[in-house]
């Protein structure tokens, strides 16, 4: 056995221990609480994972910082049914693989109350490497209801981007957003309120000065990126949410090329269903538009996304794509909003099924759409329906099923795929 695959093991059994401590010591009872105003921290949406108000055993404290100890595991299982012309574009076989593992650290600087930090760690199973994630140091600025992040980070576009993917209503975010938008990046940004709560909105600068020769999610030189979310609910007493949402964001072409691909919407796929080759472009320009209505158990989303890219070889394409879905907590859970931050949480079951109770179950459908045609670049055109059966064991435990029903047009043929997909989570 190779050092490298020793050291995989270990870290794997390591995580998975401190899951198992985690779902001892969390309480059987959740609050359903609709909505959450706390603060954010240097973890934003990473951080809402690790919970359990009366479990103490994986903080830790001294006279300079606190700290808290998180980890996930997600681990994929997918079986492809593809026609002919499918079988061209694409080669799939049946696998299981691991998604994500990660361990991660958040707290507070005891000298400076204002002051956060976070380190998240993830192994990146397809390269069998380990990637710094979410890592940085967020400053609180009260005085303009705002704070500072500085490091690594996700981009102020897209909730579905902005949200961990531990939490989302589907097990893969749509091609176009995979396609389109990288995961992290490293920079300045900040994300603030206004007119009572009804108003958030996050600004940032990156750069890719430090990744662009190490990880894979580097798609600009640099970016810049603008949010801006309308809740029209905020303070009125009601527990509805009514998202709306406009984003902006430019880059520079990272090395005078670009490339938008993405897989089909299956981690395990061995192929990309969408991939408009590398192409000589000096930036490009997107538009995003957001809608989510969560009046209760049920809710409804849609992003859509437009990208402009300036590449007079390739007669500047405009690529777009973006999703619907609908959401139905058959238990009566309703899925968390956090209102500083602009993002849905993971579902908290009312009683979860390691003490007894049925846990949370939630039904999906969504319907999602890519176009990477455009200009002299032929990518692909991508059409995937989705139902899924989610079931919220715990707080800390999630089991997905998926059947998937995609149509792809590229290289001149149209070809037809079904997915039959699985995924354990656990999560501290």
């Amino acid at each position: 056995m190779s050092l490298r695959s020793a050291h995989s093991i270990l870290s794997v059994l390591t995580c998975a221990f401190l899951l198992m401590m985690g779902a001892q010591a969390f309480p059987q009872e959740n609050e359903n609480v609709a909505n959450s105003t706390q603060e954010l921290d240097a973890s934003e949406a990473d951080g809402t994972q690790l919970r359990g108000e009366g479990s103490k055993w994986n903080e830790f404290e001294n006279d300079y910082f606190t700290t808290r100890i998180g980890s996930g595991l997600l681990l994929d299982t997918a079986a492809y049914d593809q026609d002919d012309n499918s079988r061209e574009q694409m080669d799939l076989e049946a696998t299981t693989k691991l998604r994500d593992l990660r361990i991660l650290l958040k707290g507070k600087i005891k000298g400076s109350p204002r002051l956060s930090y976070t380190l998240g760690y993830m192994y990146d199973g397809a390269n069998e490497v380990w990637r710094f994630r979410q890592t940085g140091l967020m400053i609180q600025v009260p005085e303009y209801d705002g704070n500072i992040f500085i490091g690594r980070t996700k981009e102020t576009f897209s909730t579905s981007k902005i949200m961990v993917g531990y939490f989302g209503w589907t097990n893969e975010r749509s091609a176009a957003n995979d396609a389109l938008l990288p995961i992290l990046a490293d920079g300045i940004k900040w994300t603030g309120g206004g007119f009572g709560g009804k108003f958030v909105y996050s600004f940032g600068a990156f750069t890719n000065a430090f990744a662009r020769h190490i990880e894979s999610f580097v798609k600009n030189d640099s970016q810049l990126t603008a949010r801006g979310v309308w809740l029209p609910f905020v303070g009125t007493g009601s527990q509805s949410v009514l998202h709306l949402s406009v984003a902006g964001r430019s880059g520079t072409a990272y090395d005078d090329k670009l490339q938008y691909r993405s897989k089909p919407e299956s981690f395990a796929a061995q192929s990309y269903a969408i991939d408009t080759g590398k192409f000589p472009a000096t930036a490009s320009n997107m538009l995003g538009l957001e809608a989510y209505y969560r009046p209760g158990p049920l809710m409804f989303g849609s992003e859509y996304y437009f990208n402009q890219v300036s590449s007079q070889e390739a007669g500047d394409p405009l690529f777009q794509g973006g999703e619907v879905f609908a959401a139905y907590l058959l238990t009566g859970e309703i899925r968390p909003y956090n209102e500083k931050g602009a993002f849905f949480e993971s579902v908290k079951p009312s009683r979860d099924a390691l003490h007894g109770g049925p846990g949370a179950w939630e039904f999906v459908l969504r319907y999602s759409y890519a176009d990477m045609n455009s200009g002299n670049i032929e990518g692909g055109r991508f059409r995937r329906i989705t139902p899924m059966v989610n079931w919220h064991i715990s707080d800390n435990v999630r089991l997905e099923l998926a059947y998937g029903y995609s149509v792809l047009d590229r290289f001149g043929l149209e070809g037809h795929t079904q997915y039959l997909q699985t995924r354990i989570q656990l999560q501290m």
